[in-house]
């Protein structure tokens, strides 16, 4: 049957080449789709291999359960709206179901948790409705029929479960008013043998599931030569279960593993090809997009078989968007493809409004040194040579040995995410309930701003936790140049290590790797995704000032709300510092508060540079308070020009901005709003009474305004910006 199969397959295989050459290939797609099989989901999976370079050593993220965007998104869409978590009352005679798949699951959770399962028996089939009564059963119903003995000398004589258990639930299917139904027209929970326990039914086959993450991590182990039994005490001890306490069983695994190897060899050949023309086509995706836009850049590499190996491409808007937040790119390694085999490494920068830009993606064959410095070379040239000052990865080996062969001049840092992301996977096991403890630990040290301070405080940690052995702190402490924040604190990351940042990076990530069924798609998404036309446009909002310092003034007119507000938050603190000037011109600032932390500011009166020993300004390029307790106290009504760095200004937003008069037009309209309300804070303050009454009118009167129309541009502005900000 098979060979038919294959045989078929490819002569309608031969036929899309020849179709092809006729220019009728996309008609042809269809059929053939039709005639084979309906397409498979591309399936993104995150890098579960250690970067400790030990294969068996295996990396589960925290706060991430389903490592495969695409089959997260769809087992979304399929989950029906009876769930095994929710509470299942026994079924009865009438009870209605909007198919019959949602009362197989119905019922099948119900023999759950009463310590049976159920199987599929006949149905029944009409010309008109078609398929009209489904038949569920006990798993022990009926009796097996004999079975003609095989001509072996020692013939296995199998006990059966079957019992002849009348326990059932019949479904009939009914139309009203044009809407399909089916109802229970029959239900006995009565059984002529014992129930399980809870312990015992889930190991009955029906409930033996091995998810897709545990299959991924069992082919591996099987390909790398471990027997069925180590495979199971590793994933164990992966998931620190008792033994024998998995979801499923070793024979399980076993069957498992020998039905893949099967499928494997049976099917090699034609997944083989399926990738080899997806990337063709793929490729003849991205010639059309350069026909189209001259300024859209790809590149490519082959095997000496001249098959295709690495792809990389980027697009105008991106080169554009390299040229004002260029200087530091993040290269995000986290996702590959197990459909076709591709490691996924996309470019991205942050905005002036805090945001994620596109900036360039590659699919790598391997995650070898020659395959990311092809990656790095590529890119370099997409962006015309010019190199960033500071590049964000994961940490990998072969990565950032490629950087500091392609990038020598390009300071590396390790995504502070990527390191606690796996740290539970590292410790968890080994430190059991101190894991907690040290984690918080770990996080103090991390913020760390001396060095020296960094590697006492380490050496204690270590011997405290008894992890002067483990691989892993080996591994990070000879990363330590690129993580710690004493180790980077001079280095320009212009505020791209915040979690709303990675948010944004992981929301990006969602939209390009959902719903694909081959590489042509998937190039389709990531340039919707990409293309600034689709980003909405930001809204200048009102930003309110909170002191009255002339700089505080003049930065609100030049920044972007974004940064606006993070050197606004500076500003503020920088009023409970107090400043002693030394004999050179120099400052020591201290919270006036606190005895331990001063910082030496280095102010050059000549051209007006400022240096603070805290390194803030070289980090984030926002000046940080003790520079600017200063230059207040210097008298200064301004910022020096060269400290609003251009990247942070509103003018160098990529997309037009929404009312950019609003600001100045909201000034009148906001005084009068803050005379009102402290008024009425005032008066509101005399009596407790007074006050609720106040807060409950307020919150009133706020709600009503939510549920406003808005009809003006006056509204718009004012509605969005003034009043939320009250």
């Amino acid at each position: 049957m098979f060979n038919c199969t294959f045989n078929i397959v490819h002569l309608l295989t031969r036929v899309q080449r020849r179709a092809s050459r006729l220019g009728l290939k996309k008609h042809f797609t269809c059929f053939f789709t039709k005639m084979t099989m309906k397409p498979s989901n591309n399936i993104w999976i995150r890098r579960q291999q250690c970067p400790c370079g030990d294969w068996k050593c295996y990396v589960k993220y925290e706060g991430d359960d389903q490592t495969s965007v695409s089959s997260q998104l769809i087992k979304n869409e399929t989950t029906s709206t009876s769930s095994s978590s929710e509470a299942v009352f026994m079924p009865y005679v009438g009870q209605i179901f909007k198919t019959d798949e949602d009362a197989f699951e119905y019922y099948s959770n119900f023999a759950r948790k009463n310590g049976f399962s159920i199987r599929k028996a006949r149905s029944t089939e009409s010309q008109n409705l078609g398929i009209y009564r489904r038949d569920f059963v006990c798993y022990r119903s009926g009796f097996n029929q004999p079975r003609k003995k095989a001509n072996v000398e020692h013939p296995r004589d199998r006990k059966s479960v079957r019992c002849g258990c009348d326990a059932k639930l019949y479904l009939t299917k009914e139309i009203v008013n044009s809407v399909t139904q089916w109802y229970i027209s029959q239900f006995s929970n009565v059984h002529n043998h014992e129930l399980l326990e809870d312990d015992q039914v889930r190991l009955l086959p029906a409930y033996r599931k091995i998810q897709e993450a545990d299959q991924e991590r069992i082919l591996l182990l099987s390909k790398a030569g471990f027997p069925v039994n180590r495979i199971v005490k590793v994933l164990e001890l992966e998931k620190g279960v008792q033994p024998g306490q998995l979801p499923f069983i070793e024979k399980d695994v076993r069957n498992f593993v020998r039905t893949c190897k099967k499928s494997v060899q049976e099917n090699d050949a034609l997944l083989t090809e399926k990738r080899e023309n997806d990337t063709l086509e793929f490729l003849e995706a991205c010639k059309a997009m350069a026909e189209r836009d001259a300024d859209f850049v790809y590149d490519y590499t082959t095997d000496e078989n001249s098959k295709v190996e690495n792809i990389s491409w980027s697009y105008a808007d991106s080169v554009r968007a390299y040229t004002v937040f260029g200087d530091v790119v993040t290269f995000d390694t986290t996702y590959r493809s197990i459909t076709y085999g591709l490691l996924l490494g996309v470019w991205f920068g942050i905005d002036n409004h805090g945001k994620p830009v596109f900036l360039g993606c590659a699919l790598l064959q391997d995650e070898s040194l020659n395959s990311f410095a092809w990656a790095l070379q590529t890119f370099l040239r997409f962006m015309r040579g010019r190199c960033p000052q500071t590049v964000l990865t994961d940490i990998d080996s072969s990565l950032r040995d490629a950087i500091a062969r392609e990038l020598p001049d390009t300071k590396h840092v390790i995504c502070s995410w990527h390191v606690h992301s796996k740290l539970s996977s590292w410790f968890m096991p080994s430190l059991g309930s101190q894991y907690e403890e040290f984690k918080a630990e770990f996080d103090m040290l991390c913020h760390l701003e001396g060095i020296e301070e960094f590697e006492h405080q380490w050496n204690h940690l270590v011997a405290r936790f008894g992890l002067a052995s483990d691989k892993h702190i080996a591994l990070l402490f000879s990363y330590r140049t690129s993580w710690p924040l004493s180790y980077i604190r001079s280095y320009f990351l212009a505020r791209s290590m915040t979690a709303e940042f990675y948010q944004s990076l992981d929301e990006f990530f969602k939209r390009i790797l959902s719903g694909q069924t081959c590489l042509q798609l998937f190039f389709e998404q990531v340039w919707f995704a990409a293309d600034l036309r689709n980003r909405s446009k930001e809204a200048l909002q009102y930003m309110h000032t909170k002191t009255c310092l002339p700089i505080e003034e003049n930065a609100r007119s030049i920044l972007t709300p974004y940064a606006f507000n993070a050197l606004q938050h500076e500003i503020v603190q920088s009023m409970q510092y107090a400043t002693t000037e030394l004999a050179n011109g120099s400052y020591l600032v201290r919270h006036y508060k606190k005895m331990e932390g001063e910082y030496l500011v280095i102010w050059i009166s000549q051209d007006e540079q400022i240096h603070c020993s805290c390194k803030e300004f070289e980090h984030s390029g926002i000046l940080c308070r003790h520079c600017l307790r200063v230059l207040t106290v210097k008298n200064y009504f301004e910022i020096p020009e060269k400290y609003i760095l251009f990247r942070w200004r509103l003018e160098s937003s990529l997309v037009a901005l929404e009312d950019q008069n609003g600001q100045c037009n909201s000034d009148e309209y906001a005084q009068v709003f803050h005379s009102l309300a402290a008024t009425l804070l005032t008066e509101s303050l005399f009596t407790k009474e007074r006050f609720n009454h106040v807060h409950r009118e307020l919150t009133r009167l706020l709600e009503h305004v939510r549920n406003m129309p808005v009809s003006n541009e006056f509204a718009s502005n004012m509605a969005a910006n003034n009043i939320s900000e009250s």
